[in-house]
């Protein structure tokens, strides 16, 4: 039985003081061996609750048998009674994100940061929150003749010099930028930053500067496929690079450390210059989690170092810990709004003493922001309103770049106290690796009050600029709700529900299979305390084949849960495993592994297609509830048939599934 005192510590670690590995800084040599057994009980202890509170012993082999969401809901709580603690996100869910509950709609394809709120995004005049945000108070807003906008423009610049003598741009830009740095504490002391198109066009960036011919080597690590990746690979590989990737052990998907380490330590004693690590501290796809310390060992032995930081936590880079490990480039991207729009932008940091180890070149995927007419309203007003436009992102000639982007995204102007400071920004995500849907939103007016600042404490950055009566600010709601909520409720809120969700998947089994066919495989990490909040899985049917995950994101939309699909590579089999590899890898056709242009001949057309879920820090508990119930449904021997002349029927036509 457990003593009064342990159950304390791990309840205690349980409610957040107990991180992910990239949080686990060195501490004073007398306090090591007690703070590694704390943590190591406080893992255990929520394995042990996960697998244990939940019908343990416990197989569903009907969808109809399910408890239902209520009855979930009260286990939930009782295994994770840290998750009360959370409720501050669903607060600003129902006042900021009302969206999703009107349109009933399961956002799990959104992977980064959101900017700004549906509330803010669509506050009109004389309007009211509905349903979700009702009995908020909601007094009128003034009325303005026309909406704030900003642009983004395409230029035709050398990455290094704008690096070295790029400028601020216009106010609108320097503030967004500060606004960024802020926000991920990055200091402009030590990075300089562009902003660029999307993810892809970061990566190329940087493959098109950074000196291969002197620097050979290109070292990844990723478990699928990524198209910004396979874009950085095919550019430096024309340009004379050799390419590395690290692989994944089976079946844990593991990163194969000692052949890792061979690829990065040098077996010379002299050190010399080797490459470049392009390296994630988390796989957007299976939730895997690695080791920070592998950047310190390829700067050790003379590597540059890109973090890519897109698949992070909303506020995880407030943890990494920049100053104990700056890499060399960074990139991190984001989206506008949570459910309504993925379109957005990336970031490229590079840090100050490294620009000058970069090549010229003549870049396309950089970006500007310019402020649009009437940018700035009068300060008196509290906030702005905006409509939105396209974003066009075909680009690729120099006269296609001449043409500016219109890109929208609201600004808001107020009269502030001097001192008081907050920042600005936005990102695209790529189509293969995000396949969210562009869901019409439906018709919704609502008011953002200054007198409701009982759930989120907006912050403003000051725009230092020629005006001398007042100060303009940027809002980014989206960033306000993060920075309101803080690392330890978010991290803590995401590791119930995928732990939950992750337990509550391999529950399924299918009937009257005397092998006992469980429903969804689950690839990388299952329950476990740091995993991350992505999820890679495929469904079987009742004969053990996979269903397509194409079929399975299509009949998801239907269901208006929106996933995505992706494919898993570098996969290494011990002999163990020798006889299974056969059964699990795919070998997709030439055309099929065309990522970017990539033509290479090589592993990356062989791999295991997968379904993928992404919880965000807006992910509620009937959402992860809404997908258990939709994979379930495929216990149903019949359930694609039904599906598919439910369909036909409905639109009076047949179609491919």
């Amino acid at each position: 039985m457990q003593s009064p005192r342990l159950r304390e510590v791990t309840l205690v670690c349980l409610d957040g003081c107990c991180h992910g590995p990239f949080l686990n800084f060195p501490e004073p040599q007398n306090t090591i061996s007690k703070s590694s057994s704390t943590s190591a009980t406080c893992r255990r202890y929520f394995v042990a609750a996960t697998t244990s509170s939940f019908f343990p012993s416990t197989k569903f082999t009907n969808h109809e048998s399910l408890p239902s969401l209520q009855e979930s809901f009260a286990q939930f709580k009782k295994a994770y009674p840290q998750y009360s603690n959370t409720k501050r996100a669903d607060k600003i869910r129902a006042k900021e994100y009302y969206h999703l509950s009107l349109s009933n709609h399961v956002c799990l394809d959104y992977i980064g940061i959101g900017l700004f709120s549906h509330a803010q995004l669509h506050t009109q005049s004389s309007s009211t929150v509905p349903v979700a945000s009702s009995s908020l108070p909601t007094p009128p807003q003034p009325q303005y003749s026309d909406f704030p906008f900003f642009s983004i423009s395409y230029k035709l610049v050398n990455l290094k010099l704008e690096l070295l003598h790029g400028g601020q741009g216009s106010e609108l830009e320097s503030a967004i930028k500060k606004r960024i740095m802020d926000f991920l504490n990055i200091s402009e002391n030590d990075y300089s930053m562009v902003f660029t198109a999307n993810r892809s066009s970061a990566f190329k960036l940087l493959a098109e500067s950074y000196p291969f011919q002197s620097s050979r080597k290109l070292l990844t690590v990723y478990d699928y496929q990524s198209e910004a990746v396979e874009a950085m690979v095919d550019t430096s590989e024309k340009r004379g690079a050799r390419i590395m990737s690290a692989e994944f052990k089976w079946p844990r998907l593991r990163v194969h450390s000692a052949k890792l380490k061979n690829m990065i330590v040098s077996k010379r004693k002299k050190k010399k210059k080797r490459g470049l690590l392009v390296f994630p501290l988390q796989s957007r796809m299976t939730g895997a989690s690695y080791s920070y310390q592998w950047m310190s060992v390829a700067q050790e032995n003379g590597w540059h170092v890109l973090l890519d930081a897109c698949a992070l936590g909303p506020k995880d880079m407030d943890s990494f810990g920049l100053s104990l490990f700056r890499p060399d480039f960074l990139i991190c991207s984001f989206y506008k709004v949570f459910g309504e729009t993925p379109t957005g932008f990336a970031c490229l940091f590079v840090k100050k003493s490294t620009v000058p180890v970069l090549e010229a070149s003549t870049s396309t995927g950089i970006v500007s922001l310019l402020p649009a007419n009437k940018l700035f309203q009068s300060p008196e007003y509290s906030s702005g309103t905006d409509t939105e436009l396209e974003q066009t992102s075909n680009y690729g000639t120099q006269e296609d770049l001449v043409k500016a982007s219109s890109f929208t995204g609201p600004i808001s102007a107020a009269r502030m106290r001097s001192g008081r400071s907050h920042r600005g920004e936005n990102s695209e995500m790529s189509k293969t690796e995000v396949t969210a849907k562009k869901k019409e939103s439906k018709t919704s007016e609502t008011v953002e009050s200054e007198e409701n600042t009982d759930l989120v404490q907006h912050e403003s950055t000051e725009i230092s600029g020629n005006r001398s009566d007042s100060s303009e600010v940027i809002e980014c709601s989206g960033l306000d709700h993060v920075d309101s909520l803080g690392l330890t409720l978010i991290s803590s809120r995401a590791r119930c529900l995928i732990n939950w969700l992750v337990n509550a998947l391999m529950k399924l089994q299918h009937p009257n299979t005397e092998d006992k066919v469980p429903l969804v495989r689950i690839y990388g990490p299952k329950i476990k305390f740091n995993r991350g909040s992505a999820l890679a899985f495929n469904v079987y049917d009742w004969k053990g084949e996979k269903v397509e995950p194409v079929l399975v994101q299509k009949l998801a939309d239907r269901s208006n849960i929106s996933l995505s699909y992706g494919h898993l590579h570098q996969i290494w089999f011990s002999d163990k495993y020798e006889e299974e590899k056969d059964r699990v890898i795919e070998r997709r056709k030439t055309e099929e592994c065309n990522i970017a242009g990539n033509k290479r001949k090589s592993k990356a057309g062989q791999g295991i297609r997968v379904v993928t879920a992404a919880l965000g820090f807006l992910t509620d508990f009937e959402d992860t509830y809404r997908l258990w119930s939709f994979v379930a449904q495929f216990l149903d021997a019949d359930f694609v048939e039904k599906e598919r002349w439910r369909y036909t029927a409905l639109n009076q036509k047949t179609v491919e599934v």
